[in-house]
């Protein structure tokens, strides 16, 4: 029987990144993936969505070449099957990078279903229940990651009725298609299928799209959602979805009470997480809403066993399910085994991005939670109608909002939507994390002309220092 210092089980963003940590700090190190190293992101999820996203983004500018000087072409055409497969090729080459690290960092890679067993064993099984082999591990890091959730009864057949990895599968755009759920998943397939020509509407249970957006950003993306023709409903929620007749039919409830038709319906009301057939019932490790349980060190009920990413849970408050944070709680996890000396995760310094057009990002409190908690606030806002780069490069919808404790000048959020949203968070990501007050932003002298002199003027908005509007 082999024995390992630390076994992790899943290969996702948190899982490989998790054992190259361990094998930099000197732990002997074995990771067992049941699919493809790199998990659901770089196979499924992050990486190859972001693949589609630059096709479309590259259509709709085709769409629009007057604007720049260029001749109004009728007769654009595009290869949809070459655009999959790119994404595939992006997916595939994602996967090998991953490979070359476990190689790189000499750790041992078994492919197999995993099961914990008493002892700190991990029996592996094919894909028919044949054992294949036992390990031995002094710390077990569970890191199995999520799946989409389904609706009631319904079963996803990645045809008529599609998981986000269905829909990053179809070779031709659906003439209709039904998006049932406006987080960051249904808002990239909505604007991607429909820069391809599909007649696509968003049913969204909430009071708004991007739920967890900021009032305003969310009635910004949908100002422009519908210059695309994207139709929506908010405060509506699906009952039923069925197929008749090779017609999907959705049936909704609340503002708007009917049945949508359509080729395909794209569920993206969420996921949960992998806590299946891994031993946990066997062992008594604590589960709470369809993941496992852990405390601030990531650690379960059971010593020795951790989890960390989407399938860990803390049960106190609901942390963010991002590639992102399971990767920082895969190291963060690590260091802590290793005894260094390591601070828990702030998950209030987390940044979110959804990547349609146009681009959302945030960090911390929108502006209704900041009041919700009792700050006296000063916001300020820029729009980029007003920012010589974005008027240069003609993205000028959209606009950067910070919001600061009227106090102490303390950041508390920020909220991004327009031209490259997905990298301008960063910066304030920097300032949010270095505890930077109004002052510090609005002296940080930022090179002319770029987007990101937007983050300065929002500041000076709030203050009354902005120069350019």
């Amino acid at each position: 029987m082999q024995k390992f210092d630390i076994t992790v089980i899943g290969a996702g963003p948190g899982g490989y990144t998790a054992a190259i940590r361990a094998a930099q700090l000197g732990f002997k190190t074995a990771i067992i993936e049941r699919d493809k190293l790199g998990g659901v992101c770089l196979n499924w999820g992050c990486i190859p969505t972001k693949a589609l996203l630059r096709s479309a983004d590259i259509m709709n500018l085709l769409l629009h070449l007057d604007k720049f000087g260029f001749g109004n072409y009728d007769n654009i055409t595009y290869d949809f099957p070459k655009i999959i497969k790119r994404s595939r090729d992006v997916a595939n080459a994602s996967e090998k990078g991953v490979n070359y690290l476990m190689k790189k960092n000499k750790i041992d890679v078994f492919y197999g279903n995993a099961k914990l067993n008493r002892d700190k064993e991990i029996i592996i099984t094919d894909k028919d229940g044949k054992q294949r082999e036992i390990i031995n591990s002094e710390h077990i890091i569970i890191a199995t990651g999520a799946r989409p959730r389904t609706l009631g009864n319904v079963q996803f057949d990645e045809s008529k009725i599609l998981s986000s990895t269905g829909a990053m599968l179809m070779q031709k755009p659906p003439k209709k298609l039904t998006v049932v759920g406006s987080g960051a998943i249904g808002m990239e397939f909505a604007y991607f299928y429909r820069a391809f020509g599909s007649d696509v509407t968003i049913i969204e249970m909430l009071p708004q799209l991007l739920p967890l957006e900021d009032e305003e950003i969310s009635i910004a993306v949908a100002k422009e959602f519908k210059k695309y023709g994207i139709s929506f409903y908010t405060n509506t929620k699906t009952e039923s979805i069925q197929i008749k007749d090779d017609v999907v039919l959705t049936t909704t409830s609340g503002q708007y009470n009917g049945t949508f038709e359509a080729d395909a319906v794209l569920l993206a009301i969420g996921v949960i997480g992998n806590i299946e057939n891994l031993g946990l019932e066997e062992l008594n490790i604590k589960t709470f809403k369809n993941g496992i349980v852990v405390n601030k060190d990531y650690k379960t009920n059971i010593d020795g066993i951790y989890a960390i990413g989407d399938v860990a849970v803390f049960e106190e408050f609901a942390k963010p399910m991002l590639a992102h944070v399971a990767s920082a709680e895969g190291i963060n996890c690590i260091e802590k085994i290793k005894g260094l000396h390591n601070f828990d995760i702030n998950y209030n310094n987390i940044p979110a991005c959804t990547y349609c057009q146009p681009q959302v990002a945030s960090i911390g409190l929108t502006e209704s939670k900041a009041k919700q908690a009792g700050y006296e606030i000063k916001v300020g806002k820029f729009p980029f109608s007003a920012n010589g780069k974005a008027r240069a490069i003609g993205e000028l919808a959209g606009f950067v909002k910070l919001i600061f404790d009227a106090k102490y000048g303390e950041l508390l959020g920020a909220h991004i939507v327009g031209p490259e949203a997905t990298e301008l968070i960063s910066e304030v990501m920097a300032f949010k994390s270095m505890e930077a007050v109004s002052d510090s932003i609005i002296k940080a002298v930022h090179a002319h002309p770029t987007l990101a002199e937007a983050i300065l003027e929002a500041a000076g908005v709030a203050y009354n220092e902005a120069i350019n509007i």
